[in-house]
């Protein structure tokens, strides 16, 4: 790639094969195979290399045993840190989960350099950390290869999926509170009583809390979950939606919104720093708690196509210009280079 010799590592499931769960006794067999031996196997691999990027910053403890090896962990946020801190309820930690936390705040630090997603996570990480020299921003580029679809693909991928039969919004992710699912349900649900308007959710089941929510606004009946969809139902989701609605309450950088520009959807979202960061004016960004406000929106989208195609196109204008594969493996590019003079 580029002129650069890559080989990817990954840890493979030894002992997490006797029992394939990722609770109780599987889930520590697992953390054998992750946190014991791979990272000897690791050790030994990268003896070829001149660079070793570890591409998630949940696995930065690896930095530890690369002591002699220049060394890029790339940071997409700093949520788990910050949850074993106290800071964030939502991903509060055990005492594993706080020293496991504590070995990935370390590998942090004696990394040579640390690639953040976001200016937001790059402050972050700054802040958690108390560090600066080692720290940079390379913002992400799109990781799959999203656009827009014919009628006829997004027709096929979306066959399995029959009880789509109005106008829908759109919203990906997990039940986690800080994406705010509960949030999403309620700004439906006040939309729905102006116009007709279904809600699919793509990802993790709704938990038995959203359904009774859903159920008391009465709105369950018009909710369609797509339970973990693959890729190409994705793409199709977000081409036929009218809008990504995505009133997260934390995030490191926000997928979901450059993915569903890329395909021409539109965006209904919270003004969270990170949010507006990435989206700046090319989505509708309000107050996480003005639920009315981006129900009108969802309602306006529906009713003024002149201005959904002006949000369509800034959306996809956002992307192309901002966050395109190839200037990201060019950043990344520019620091393997720049590490590698400096050890010459």
């Amino acid at each position: 790639m580029r002129g650069v010799e890559v080989r990817l590592l990954a840890p493979a499931p030894v002992f997490g094969n006797v029992i394939k769960s990722f609770h109780g006794v599987g889930k520590w067999l697992g953390y054998i195979d992750r946190y014991v031996i791979f990272p000897l196997k690791l050790r030994r691999a990268s003896d070829w290399a001149d660079i070793v990027h570890i591409c998630d910053h949940g696995s930065a403890l690896y930095a530890l045993v690369l002591k002699n090896k220049r060394t890029i962990i790339t940071c997409h946020d700093m949520l788990a840190i910050r949850g074993a801190l106290g800071e964030v309820p939502d991903c509060a930690a055990s005492l594993f989960g706080r020293i496991l936390q504590s070995m990935i705040r370390n590998g942090m630090l004696c990394a040579d350099q640390v690639a953040c997603v976001s200016q937001y996570t790059f402050n972050d990480a700054r802040r958690v950390l108390n560090k600066t020299n080692n720290l940079c921003v390379v913002i992400n580029g799109l990781n799959h290869h999203f656009g827009q679809l014919n009628n006829d693909v997004i027709d096929n991928a979306l066959a399995n999926i029959p009880k789509i039969t109005t106008p829908y919004v759109l919203h990906i992710g997990s039940n986690l509170t800080r994406k705010n699912r509960a949030g999403v349900i309620r700004i439906f649900a006040i939309a729905a009583k102006k116009i007709k308007l279904q809600l699919v959710f793509a990802g993790e089941p709704l938990d038995k809390e959203l359904l009774l929510l859903a159920q008391q606004l009465r709105v369950r009946d018009q909710i369609i979950a797509v339970k973990r969809p693959n890729v190409e139902t994705i793409e199709s989701l977000y081409n036929r939606a009218l809008a990504l609605i995505f009133p997260s309450r934390s995030e490191g950088f926000g997928w979901p919104p450059i993915e569903a520009q890329a395909c021409g959807c539109p965006v209904v979202g919270s003004d969270i720093p990170p949010l507006v960061e990435v989206l700046g004016d090319s989505a509708i960004l309000l107050p996480v708690d003005d639920e009315a406000g981006m129900a009108d929106a969802i309602c306006r989208l529906l009713k003024d196509a002149a201005w959904r195609e002006q949000m369509r196109q800034r959306g996809l204008e956002n992307v192309h210009t901002r966050f395109q594969t190839s200037r990201m493996i060019d950043d990344y590019l520019s620091l393997y280079r720049k590490l590698t003079c400096q050890k010459l």
